[in-house]
């Protein structure tokens, strides 16, 4: 199982690093090239979803990537070093559920950070069949996978 991890500053300019990184490991790992554009644009919003969240939220710490490519499927985890106080918002918006509103005092704020949220979750989650989207007081991880061709296959 071969492994990369992309370490970046959470700013915009690094998310189209992030997304032709992803592309090309996801390129050598045997996705279809029909697909690559979904990778493209499903690494694109979780990228930008993390470095939303760490801007906003004042994190210094690096948004992180890792691909993975074993003999059937590539993954893309990317994580975030936000709390989330709406965790069930968060896994929610993936499956299409309604979100819970925290309560509190960054209610307001979690919840204009949660329509952000929506729309990018609601936009990987149509691009990609396999996602999963987890979240708590640590921050948030995203994982997407998608099959692969096998070398000898694709000879």
């Amino acid at each position: 199982m071969a492994t990369v991890e992309l370490l970046f500053s959470a700013l915009p300019e690094h998310v189209r690093t992030a997304r032709l990184v992803a592309a090309a490991v996801a390129r050598r790992a045997g996705v279809d090239e029909a697909v690559l554009d979904e990778v493209r644009l499903a690494v694109g919003e979780a990228c930008s979803r993390a470095v939303g969240l760490h801007v906003s939220q004042g994190i210094a710490k690096p948004v992180r990537v890792v691909l993975t490519e074993d003999e059937k499927k590539f993954s893309i985890e990317v994580g975030d070093d936000a709390p989330h106080q709406a965790v069930v918002g968060s896994a929610a918006a993936a499956s299409g559920a309604p979100a819970a509103t925290p309560s509190g005092s960054a209610a307001a704020h979690e919840e204009a950070a949660d329509g952000e949220d929506d729309m990018g979750l609601a936009v990987i989650s149509g691009l990609v069949d396999d996602v999963e989207v987890t979240a708590d007081e640590t921050g948030g991880l995203i994982r997407m996978s998608w099959p692969t061709t096998p070398a000898a296959e694709t000879a």
